[in-house]
């Protein structure tokens, strides 16, 4: 399981090569043998003998920071796979053939958001948005026909997508409740509360496609649409577009159930963002859907690990291994 640390004040300490969990007088021991993550947000003491047992059992250590962004990670030194999967994605990244991935990392995001609108629109009767959910199409098509190097068609690439987005937020927004419907995509920080939970997920989402990449043995900071700039994971902001859809939908889902109160947020300087009740409603939402079962190409498996099947496939893919997943 994945050990999420979110309330203020939390100390996470070893006891007898277990970790515990400290808040006030309550206190918590789970076995290292069931851990496969931990993730620890702001205001949470953690003790050095814990890092030590939790690299003991191969076990990551992500931070994340309010608004859920991830901004440091420990974990074992030790690479995933061969440097020469590393190469052959350095090769490529300039290439038509990088391109190629590209475009089918994000026209799957596309078809994915207008996969959503339309099985949200199917159960509304009274909703008719049709026309919206053919537009989006057509720009996941635009994409898919495009052709020349990353570099050539980034801007014409992301035009498209940019367009998709905006008319699929604006659908979303139109399904939800009237006093959180919302202005488009907002971040750093979020203006509105449905943004404020989209944002967070993000941030975890960004965590798991950073780990799944590192463990199939490529390099995270090798991108092909998003420049190698210093100190960013291009790669994790370009391979995480197919699976985006996994945080809409639940956050989507507490929205439109009326799950979400202004309890939940708190006001920042420019915007708002997640409080400690926010996140407990968030996160336990975000888990249960990624494990839930669903079916990658020839196997069945929970919703979260296709990402790291999809990594491995990429990499294999790379080396002439395999063909890649459909994402």
């Amino acid at each position: 399981m994945e050990l999420y640390i979110t309330t203020y004040g939390t100390m996470l300490h070893k006891t007898a090569d277990m970790f515990e969990i400290q808040n006030g007088n309550d206190k918590k021991k789970i076995s290292p043998e069931k851990v496969s993550s931990i993730i620890i947000c702001n205001g949470v003491m953690i003790t050095s003998d814990v890092i030590k047992l939790a690299m003991d059992h191969n076990i990551d250590i992500l931070f994340l920071d309010e608004f859920g962004n991830p901004y440091g990670r420990v974990w074992f030194p030790k690479l995933g796979s061969t440097t020469f999967i590393r190469r052959k994605l350095l090769e490529i990244s300039v290439t038509d053939a990088g391109a190629e991935f590209v475009k089918k990392w994000v026209s799957s995001k596309v078809r994915n958001q207008a996969s959503l609108i339309a099985k949200l629109v199917s159960k509304r009767s009274e909703v008719d948005l049709e026309k919206e959910i053919t537009s989006i199409r057509d720009f996941g098509n635009k994409i898919g026909e495009l052709k020349g190097c990353p570099e050539l068609i980034g801007p014409t690439l992301m035009g498209y997508e940019g367009n998709a987005g905006k008319t699929y937020f604006k659908c979303l927004s139109q399904l939800i409740p009237d006093k959180y419907q919302f202005e488009g995509r907002s971040s750093r920080p979020a203006k509105d509360a449905f943004n404020a939970f989209l944002n967070y997920g993000y941030g975890i989402l960004y965590g798991k496609v950073e780990k799944a990449l590192i463990i199939a043995g490529l390099d995270p900071y090798i991108g092909f649409l998003h420049t190698d700039n210093y100190n960013k994971v291009s790669l994790v902001y370009d391979f995480i577009e197919p699976f985006r859809i996994i945080i809409e939908e639940p956050v989507f889902y507490l929205f439109s159930r009326h799950k979400v109160t202004d309890e939940n947020i708190e006001t920042i300087n420019n915007g708002v963002t997640l409080n400690d009740s926010g996140k407990k409603l968030l996160v336990p939402a975000l888990m249960e859907y990624f494990d839930e079962i669903i079916r990658v190409g020839n196997k069945n498996m929970k919703r979260i690990q296709s990402v790291q099947a999809s990594a491995h496939a990429f990499a294999n893919t790379l080396i002439g291994k395999r063909e890649d997943l459909e994402n």
